[in-house]
């Protein structure tokens, strides 16, 4: 477990951005970041009952290229992570990169899911996620050729009715005159959506782990 843990704080370490002030590091990590304590029920034993349709929105990419959140979701299985690049909560946005990851390992393992999955890290901080900066965060950790996306917006203003529509609370910090610091408290959310755009499972701190959303992919692309 320990070595498990300093993997953890190492992959931490890699994805957290000085920030202007530092949380300590939590004495507990998540369960993503561990093996999985139980036995996964068996793949297409139980229903992913929807949740709702997924909501659409205004993007960027990488490239600059404006676009609409529906046009990465949709067509494939789709696992839909909110993060912002400069978070230094080691059980925050480094572990839904972390777990997606590792949900991008499996998925090149396994011939059933190869080309039906698409991983989407979609930043809620436009102001210092910008897409250059966005495209090298991404480039650390999406491997050649995989479908991972990475999205920014082009402001505040065009953000916020995507957040409010998946329920993903942001409250950003400032100083006493009013200046951004790059950090902010969020509650994680990661989403995973079908085809068709429904929303199939919503992930938390707590239920986040690479096997639970790979069982989950295969549950749901199972005939």
């Amino acid at each position: 477990m320990l070595r498990l843990g300093l993997a953890a704080l190492g992959f931490w370490a890699a994805t957290a951005v000085a920030a202007p002030h530092q949380h300590e590091p939590p004495v507990v990590l998540a369960p993503g970041y561990a093996e999985l304590e139980f036995e996964p029920p068996a793949v297409g034993s139980y229903l992913l009952p929807t949740m709702g349709d997924a909501a659409d929105g205004a993007v960027l990419g990488t490239d600059g290229k404006a676009g609409r959140l529906h046009d990465f979701i949709g067509g494939k299985a789709s696992v839909l992570s909110f993060i912002f690049t400069t978070c230094n909560d080691v059980n925050g946005c480094p572990l839904a990169t972390y777990v997606m990851s590792g949900v991008q390992n499996a998925v090149l393992q396994d011939p059933l899911l190869a080309d039906q999955v698409r991983l989407v890290s979609f930043s809620f901080d436009p102001e210092l996620d910008t897409p250059p900066a966005l495209g090298r965060y991404g480039d650390q950790f999406r491997k050649d050729d995989f479908d991972w996306v990475f999205l920014t917006t082009a402001s505040q203003g065009e953000l916020q009715p995507t957040l409010e529509a998946y329920d993903q609370w942001v409250i950003r910090d400032y100083d006493a005159d009013g200046n951004y610091l790059g950090t902010m408290s969020h509650v994680l959310r990661v989403y995973l959506i079908d085809a068709d755009r429904r929303i199939r499972n919503i992930y938390s701190t707590s239920f986040l782990h690479a096997d639970t959303v790979v069982n989950d992919l295969r549950t749901l692309l199972t005939p």
